[in-house]
């Protein structure tokens, strides 16, 4: 493997396990206090998003590891997709 190669391997990017999403009105942010639920629109054994760079690479379900949460792996998209969610392409031949 290329020492270059190697090196970009080694880097550390941000992975986001998304639970749900949902708009609110201004006005409701503002009232949000501690204590307060949001209500979000995914039930609760559905599965979880796993994003890099804010796209979409894979889903899971969440875990209970220990004391902490953690997500296991249902679906991985393929490389070029991971590689293109770092900003990068694997495909140099795609007109997108």
């Amino acid at each position: 493997m290329p020492a270059e190669l190697s090196s970009i391997l080694r880097l550390e990017v941000p992975v986001i396990v998304q639970i749900a999403e949902r708009s609110m009105p201004v006005s409701e942010v503002v009232a949000l206090n501690y204590g307060a639920i949001i209500e979000l629109p995914k039930m609760v054994d559905e599965e979880l998003e796993i994003l890099v760079n804010n796209k979409v690479i894979g889903t899971g379900v969440a875990v209970k590891v220990g004391e902490h949460f953690g997500i296991r792996v249902k679906s991985m998209g393929g490389l070029s997709e991971r590689v293109s969610a770092l900003g990068g392409s694997a495909d140099s031949g795609s007109g997108a």
